[in-house]
Parts: C-alpha cells; sequence; structure tokens
C-alpha cells in the first residue's frame, strides 16, 4: 500500500533524512521507531506533501506521490493524526469532526460509537478539552477522511497511562476492522503487542526492520537505537 525508498529531505540547508525505507501492507500496522530528533516527523512531512522530498520515492497504492502538494497527497486517501494534535480550537468537537468529513464506511455516528466520550462532549469547543479527549477528537477527524492509511505521530505523546491504554484499544479494534496503520510512538511494550511490524529510525536512515517478535528478542536494537 504505502512504500518508501530511499527517502531524503532537510529544512533550507539542513539536511535530516539521509535514506528512509519503509512500507505498510494493506491492513497493517506498522511502527516508526527511534529516539527524538532522528527523523520521525521529518519523514511524515516528507511523506504529506508538507515537506518537499530531495530525492527518493513515495508510492502509495502503487501510484507516485513524491513531491505531491498536502492537499493531493491527503485526497489519495492518507488520513493524518500530527503530532500535538492540531484540532481547531474555536470549533466545536462535532464541527472538528464535520470539518474533514466525506462520504465513506466512517460517518459521524461510527466515531462517536468508537469514541463515546466525543458524544458527551460534542458541544464543547476544542480548546475546552482534555488532552486525552483532544487526540480521540484528532483520530476521528482522521476517520472521518475515510483513509486508506492512517498515520499517528506521536500517538500518545503527553496523555495519562489510563487514555493511553483508550488509545491503544482504539488502534487494536480499528486493526481487527482492516484499517492499515503507520503509527509513531515511544511506548514499545504496547506497540508490540499491537503491530505487525517495525521501523527503526537513527540519525535520518533506516536501520532496522522486522516484526513484533524479531523486535522482542533484538535486546540490542532497543537499546542501541530506542534506550530501552
Amino acid at each position: 500500500m504505502l512504500k518508501v525508498n530511499g527517502l531524503e529531505a532537510g529544512y533550507g540547508r539542513s539536511q535530516v533524512l539521509f535514506g528512509i525505507d519503509l512500507s505498510v501492507r494493506a491492513g497493517e500496522v506498522v511502527t516508526m521507531l527511534g529516539r527524538n530528533g532522528m527523523g520521525k516527523t521529518t519523514t511524515i512531512k516528507a511523506m504529506m506533501g508538507v515537506l518537499k522530498p530531495g530525492r527518493g520515492e513515495v508510492h502509495f497504492t502503487g501510484k507516485p506521490i513524491t513531491g505531491l502538494p498536502a492537499h493531493r497527497v491527503a485526497r489519495t486517501g492518507i488520513g493524518l493524526v500530527p503530532e500535538g494534535r492540531q484540532i481547531f480550537p474555536n470549533l466545536t468537537v462535532e464541527e472538528n469532526m464535520l470539518a474533514t468529513q466525506v462520504k465513506g464506511e466512517w460517518t459521524l455516528e461510527k466515531a462517536y460509537t468508537m469514541f463515546p466520550r466525543l458524544r458527551e462532549r460534542r458541544s464543547n469547543l476544542g480548546n475546552k478539552l482534555s488532552g486525552g479527549e483532544q487526540q480521540m477528537l484528532a483520530i476521528a477527524r482522521a476517520l472521518l477522511t475515510n483513509p486508506k492509511l492512517l498515520i499517528l505521530d506521536e500517538a500518545t505523546e503527553g496523555l495519562a497511562p489510563l487514555v493511553r491504554a483508550e488509545i491503544w484499544n482504539c488502534l487494536t479494534a480499528l486493526k481487527r476492522l482492516g484499517q492499515s496503520i503507520l503509527v509513531v510512538d515511544k511506548n514499545i511494550d504496547a506497540l508490540i503487542k499491537i503491530a505487525d511490524r517495525h521501523f527503526v529510525i537513527e540519525k535520518g536512515r533506516t536501520v532496522w526492520a522486522g516484526n513484533s517478535g524479531q523486535l522482542s528478542e533484538a535486546d540490542d536494537i532497543r537499546q542501541r537505537y530506542l534506550g530501552v
């Protein structure tokens, strides 16, 4: 579904990515792991058209999307839950969700079923929500674009343990529904239980790839690149 080969990108004269390779197959949950500042968010920006790649290729559903503007990438069927959530603070919960809704399997009612708390808060402004509620809203908003691929950047950053558990339960439920997901997060033990495959990023390069069983046993990789 998603194939990234040799992706290079940066900001001005500062190169950040030196050769990112990763892939997501239909129905898979895949992670992109690495310490802070290793290029994970930059990779997402380059894939999504927010940042123009210098070299490399990005293909989605068999078609090249390298260097397309962000709005065209989004229309190919990629839904993004960005780092920092970036919900609309002066719109209500429901207005946030309706702002991105397109016709498809995911409806407002289905999103409320996935996140009952959002139904309770549907009339509240985005800036009146807790961090966990904002993340639920960001995920629901992305799902209402009816994406073929859902990308979550820092899925549970700054959230309390109980809220993190809710997000992991959500991703598990989405996986059962066949949703393809690429997730960035630091909670490796939780991700090993959910994800099919993992890509480890170090200084703008893909340095390791494997499945959850392999990552569980790769103590050297976890210690060297992930700090655990």
